[in-house]
């Protein structure tokens, strides 16, 4: 059993591999010396020996941390175990089931169409997904007499655009999260919501079903007046496919996955790479809660543009870094610098209301505002962790996590199947390792 460490000594020895890992496994980026990178070797052992304290204790199964400095990867390292009920230990090449990290993928996806002059943010969702016509609101109004909210439902004051589902402000919502109560029944009725079988989970529906359910279902804002995490993205993939005459896993494929080569990104997981998929624990520990995860084995009957990917860290590395890189990774550009900058500026100014900001419910810190697609950082300071303005991240139900920092020029990805309440708990944690460790 191999383990190699970051050090100024072995400038090429960038994996800390866990008993039974995979050393062959190619880095997505590559490698040199963290302090070469202006990073300390010593201070990011710290990442291992924090985050391995919390699988020896039973709270996470295992971890997959990659790092990049300056398009360099700094630390690569893989421990716990992959699935603790067959003992098998966790790998560099671990498979994920990424859930809300799909965001990102078809938010690109999105943004491609655009610069292709197939649609505009402006344009508004109905001239994809016809259902979304004259759509209805459902509105709260307090009853001062009896103490209570009722709701009345009431025509949208205009359509939804394509730019309000890339920003969350689309009216739409998630049953699990939406305190509106006319909204949660229609999509429980509509199988959007499906309450103690499995949360973000509607990939039985077929691409029609779900556009013309939701289409129905009341919207619980009125278009772009605030922000609510909602089925946006999965509309979106919806969009994507109407505009591109693709289903959404093959335009990301085309465009995307193969030209980066993210070779183990998909929406369903081919059957030889099944043992390289993690596996929760049946119950998560720190909440009691049983956990229960979507089948990625099987085709789904929609990609789920919000919720529906797996992948690895290495491919979502390189996502990140050609994110960083201003749409570009290895000569090949997927995105323009200045569609790059427009995804991850503030789209939510004071125009828009925002009663759980993204870094709350990303984080559990102030501080972040919205672009197309990612939570965006506003300053140096407000949020309690560490970070910079223009920073740009998003996160995964199950675990996962990544951030970009263009200032500090980091990309980092956290991977985990561990859809803990305390996850936001774990991506803080890590996140502060990483900035402890800069030297430069």
């Amino acid at each position: 059993m191999k383990r190699l460490m970051t050090s100024a000594a072995f400038a090429a020895a960038l994996l800390l591999a866990a008993p039974g890992a995979h050393a062959d496994v190619r880095l997505p980026l590559p490698q040199v010396a963290a302090d070469q990178a202006g990073m300390s070797p010593k201070k990011l052992e710290r990442i291992r020996e924090v985050l391995k304290e919390e699988v020896d204790k039973g709270n996470l199964p295992g971890t997959v941390v990659m790092v990049a400095r300056k398009g360099k990867i700094v630390y690569a390292d893989a421990f716990g175990m992959q699935d603790a009920d067959a003992k098998k230990p966790m790998s560099v090449d671990s498979v994920f089931r990424i859930y809300s990290m799909t965001k990102p993928l078809v938010s690109v996806a999105a943004m491609m169409l655009v610069e292709d002059g197939k649609m505009q943010l402006t344009d508004p969702v109905s001239k994809f997904l016809p259902s979304f016509k004259g759509q209805q609101v459902s509105v709260a109004r307090a009853d001062g007499q009896f103490a209570r909210i009722t709701y009345v439902t009431v025509p949208a004051d205009r359509e939804a655009t394509v730019q309000d589902l890339l920003r969350h402000t689309a009216g739409l919502a998630y049953g699990e999260i939406t305190q509106n109560a006319p909204v949660k029944a229609a999509y429980t009725q509509a199988g959007l919501y499906k309450p103690g079988l499995r949360d973000y989970d509607a990939r039985d529906l077929t691409p029609a079903e779900f556009s013309e359910r939701l289409g129905k279902a009341p919207l619980a804002h009125h278009p772009g007046t605030t922000w609510e995490y909602s089925l946006a993205s999965d509309t979106l993939g919806r969009v994507v496919e109407a505009a591109s005459g693709k289903r959404l896993g093959e335009f990301l494929d085309e465009r995307l996955f193969k030209p980066l080569k993210m070779n183990d990104t998909s929406f369903v997981l081919p059957q030889d790479k099944a043992g390289r998929l993690a596996q929760p624990f049946a119950v998560d520990k720190p909440s009691g809660q049983k956990i229960t995860v979507i089948d990625v084995m099987q085709t789904p009957g929609n990609d789920s543009g919000g919720a529906g990917a797996v992948s690895t860290a290495a491919d979502y590395m390189r996502f990140a870094q050609m994110m960083l890189n201003g749409g570009q990774l290895d000569g090949v550009r997927v995105l323009s610098r200045a569609t790059v900058a427009l995804m991850t500026s503030d789209h939510l100014g004071t125009r828009i209301s925002a009663p759980t900001t993204p870094g709350e419910l990303l984080l559990g810190v102030p501080g972040y505002t919205f672009g197309l697609g990612f939570a965006v950082r506003q300053g140096p300071g407000v949020a309690g962790v560490h970070g910079s303005q223009g920073e740009f991240m998003w996160a995964g139900y199950a675990g996962t996590y990544f951030w970009v920092d263009p200032k500090e020029e980091i990309a980092a990805v956290f991977m985990s199947q561990a859809p803990s309440p305390i996850r936001a708990y774990y991506r803080r944690m890590t996140k502060g390792l990483v900035y402890q460790a800069l030297v430069d």
